[in-house]
């Protein structure tokens, strides 16, 4: 049997490349025992049970950036979770452990150095997060999803796998008439769906809402919109929304693989995992980077894209004033769309979770010999 950890999360950024992650080394390991490690408190706590995973916690955060009360206990947090990801590698004795990023990936990956236990990172962005720049000299395996990392990392460590996105989307090319019913969408008419996560992105949100005030579906379009649930009933109380039936608003789109099936046009945070996904749907994109991330790493994502023309990148200070001219010049530009789509598609990598699978099956079995 092998044993598997996988530590960290705190966002669906951390989470599902995670879960991906080990449904791909139970599908090549029948018998694999894979354990997550998260923080608690955190959305993977709730999140990994759900996908069929035991999950433990560690009291475990973040500095604050700013000075705060929270800080003190900071250190108190480091020595519990250093403590209890020691007792939890003892009595679980995994083959390998693995950190995805976020708060816990750092206690528990340290302990298993430690323990000359095999070590995996897989890096999302490309601009890395602190804990994985730390961990990068001490790890055995570093899976990254963008060229030129090696500015962080020990280049003998990389390597390009790609980031492991959720199985439904891989197909969701083939969706397109279920995804127009299921959206009630008028199938003569092109469609802007907008995402800026799953809780939401204010200025995204102002953006769109500026953008059917200018007519957006004068235009001949119709849009697919998810607002977040904390912004869900504000936009909803704006007739010029309810009452447009080309506008079709949504808290949190459940089938995301329908809403890709259904889009013409995308609208989007850059997260990694979100530009992971775009590239293997292979629409053509306009990236509106959240400013409040740490190192600024979606701008970062956005520039790599756009840098290969495969997408649109706009400030999240811009957005308000740029976006409807931007869009509307997309909507008409049917050469640029079909340049976007051929650039975007390159960069996906659609069987990420399975490489990083096979260098896990690697890495225990050269550990083994």
């Amino acid at each position: 049997m092998v044993k598997v950890i996988i530590s960290g999360g705190g966002t669906g950024g951390h989470i599902f490349p995670a879960i991906a992650i080990a449904n791909a080394i139970k599908a090549k390991v029948s018998d694999a025992e894979i354990l997550f490690v998260g923080a608690q408190g955190r959305m993977e706590m709730e999140k990994v049970p759900a996908a069929g995973y035991p999950i433990k916690g560690l009291w475990i955060s973040g500095l604050q950036r700013r000075l705060t009360w929270k800080n003190m206990t900071f250190p108190f947090k480091v020595i519990a979770s250093l403590i209890k990801a020691s007792n939890i590698i003892s009595s679980f004795k995994p083959d390998i452990v693995i950190g995805v990023g976020g708060y816990a990936s750092g206690p528990i990956l340290r302990i298993a150095v430690r323990n000359k236990i095999p070590t995996l990172i897989q890096e999302q962005n490309s601009y890395p997060g602190i804990t994985n720049k730390m961990l990068g000299m001490r790890v055995n395996r570093i899976c990254v999803a963008y060229e030129g990392m090696d500015k962080f990392f020990p280049a003998k460590k990389i390597l390009l796998t790609g980031n492991p996105v959720r199985r439904d989307i891989l197909s969701s090319a083939d969706k397109k008439e279920e995804s127009i019913a299921h959206f009630g969408l008028k199938p003569d008419k092109k469609t802007i769906l907008v995402i800026g996560g799953s809780l939401g992105a204010g200025k995204v949100n102002e953006s769109i809402l500026k953008c059917i005030h200018e007519n957006l579906t004068g235009e001949g379009v119709q849009v697919i919109w998810q607002t977040g649930k904390f912004y869900f009933d504000r936009i909803t109380e704006d007739t010029t929304i309810t009452n447009n039936p080309d506008v079709h608003v949504l808290p949190f789109i459940e089938s995301m693989a329908l809403a890709f099936a259904a889009a013409d046009i995308v609208i989007s945070r850059a997260g990694a995992i979100a530009i992971s996904e775009l590239c293997i749907v292979g629409k053509p994109v306009i990236l509106i980077p959240s400013p409040n991330v740490a190192e600024d790493h979606q701008t970062k994502n956005a520039q790599a894209l756009e840098r290969k023309k495969a997408a649109i990148m706009l400030k999240d200070k811009d957005a308000v004033n740029q976006l409807f001219p931007t869009l509307s010049r997309l909507i008409k530009d049917e050469s640029l769309q079909v340049s976007m789509h051929q650039n975007i598609i390159k960069l996906a990598i659609p069987d990420a979770a399975d490489k990083i699978a096979d260098e896990v099956i690697k890495l225990i079995k050269r550990n083994s010999s």
